[in-house]
């Protein structure tokens, strides 16, 4: 219970409203990368998540978690659990739209199967992208 209370706290509310104006901002990027430059599905979303990462950094150190953490330390651990959950929910996020679409919509055109992934490993990274941010890269001495 007391856990739950460490995710489910006033961090939660402010990690996603700075998360949805920077997943907003990390969409149209990607979208019009992957649609208008042609850089497709990891291309699109790699340079998307580098360009906002550091907007979340700054907004996340200081309101957020409010980190007294040296700033390249928390930089450092930072960068590692953006790119850790980056793998891992893009990783999974397109073999379960392929899987998704295969299953309730066959005949699905690939570039809208991408773009289903491209939503489906947005919400794993947020929810991944959190818990690390909460846990490790800006956690409180001592707690």
């Amino acid at each position: 219970m007391q856990f739950l209370k460490r995710i489910f706290d006033v961090s939660l509310l402010k990690f996603l409203l700075i998360g949805l104006m920077n997943t907003l901002l990390s969409l149209g990027i990607t979208f019009a990368l992957y649609d208008w430059a042609g850089l497709g599905y990891w291309g699109a979303t790699a340079t998307a998540y580098v360009a906002t990462s550091v907007l979340a950094f700054v907004l996340n150190r200081r309101f957020t978690f409010r980190s007294r953490e040296t700033l390249w330390k928390s930089a450092v651990k930072f960068a590692v659990v953006i790119g850790v959950c980056y793998v891992i929910a893009y990783s999974l996020a397109k073999p379960l739209a392929i899987a998704a679409g295969q299953r309730w919509m066959p005949g699905l055109a690939q570039d809208m199967v991408e773009k289903v992934a491209l939503l489906v490993g947005q919400v794993l990274f947020t929810s991944m992208n959190y818990l690390g941010q909460k846990f490790f890269a800006f956690r409180k001495q001592g707690g």
